[in-house]
């Protein structure tokens, strides 16, 4: 009676298990069906048979964009000034064991760049690190012309502080403005295209973030103006090479990837997979020594 107990056990424990992957492997099949095909984001992909077919873009947003460079270095000798009007080098806000959210825009957008700013601000309140602890946030503007306006970097980064509501956080916020030299050292690097259009005096450029290591290597790219809190947990944690965040959250992202082709993470079925069938195994192995347990104590 007993090992017919146990057969059922095992039985019912092999059909949970059975069930828990088809649900993995639907929901894996969910997320592979959602792709990012902007125009403006890399990695991109050009089909030979469209070539000088119209994308309908204007002229002016055929030569902008995102072109990753992971792994590149910063130039963390540029030079640039803070909110203070002070020069600093862009070094000194590396080198101190955290990462750095870095958001290429320019201060008096009348558009994409502050919806950048204020999607990043709100994700980043989602989360449980805190700016100047955690990670840094350097926001550097790529219009050269706002080099000569301290009032403008001052008034945005007090605008920011009090949206992100953190205290301590003036210690982790910093925003820059530079000569067009110093600008471009940095978007090259990064591999971000803009371009200005005299038309309407803006500039025409993607929108997105990017995550840099502790010691100035680029590490992820987010795309759009909207970042999912968990996609940039784990993207600092990852950057900060797994010296953020609990075992758990460790854990967490060992089931997660990193999809550059998105700019979020997707599950990994495979490892997921794994540590399921570790559990599986340990679970059974547990089973069988209580039942062989049983059967010596009688």
């Amino acid at each position: 009676m007993r090992k017919s107990s146990a057969i059922s056990a095992i039985l019912k424990l092999k059909l949970l298990l059975s069930l828990a992957i088809l649900v993995l492997a639907m929901n894996v099949a969910a997320q592979k069906s959602e792709h990012y095909n902007s125009p403006l984001y890399a990695p991109k992909t050009y089909d030979p048979s469209q070539v000088g077919v119209s994308s309908g873009l204007p002229p002016v947003l055929k030569t902008v964009g995102i072109e990753q460079n992971l792994n590149g270095q910063l130039p963390l000798d540029a030079e640039f000034k803070d909110e203070n009007g002070n020069v600093v080098q862009l070094g000194s806000y590396f080198g101190k064991g955290r990462p750095v959210v870095l958001a290429l825009v320019y201060y008096e957008c009348p558009m994409l760049c502050n919806e950048v700013l204020n999607g990043l601000t709100g994700s980043l309140k989602g989360i449980s690190f805190d700016a100047g602890k955690e990670f840094d946030v350097v926001a550097i503007s790529f219009d050269a012309r706002e080099n000569d306006k301290p009032d403008l970097t001052k008034n945005k980064k007090a605008s920011y502080l009090n949206r992100y509501e953190r205290k301590g956080a003036e210690n982790g916020w910093h925003f820059l403005t530079g000569t067009q030299s110093e600008i471009d050292k940095v978007t090259q690097a990064v591999g971000f295209s803009y371009q200005f259009d005299e038309a309407t005096n803006q500039f025409a450029h993607a929108g997105g973030v990017t995550l840099i290591t502790p010691d100035g290597k680029i590490s992820k790219y987010f795309y759009g103006i909207d970042y999912a809190p968990k996609d940039l947990k784990l993207g600092l944690m990852e950057s900060a090479e797994g010296k953020i965040g609990s075992a758990v959250e460790k854990l967490y992202l060992y089931c997660f990837h990193y999809d550059p082709s998105t700019g979020k993470y997707g599950l990994a079925i495979l490892k997921v997979l794994r540590l399921m069938a570790i559990a599986t195994i340990l679970g059974l192995g547990g089973m069988i020594f209580v039942f062989w347990r049983r059967g010596r104590i009688k």
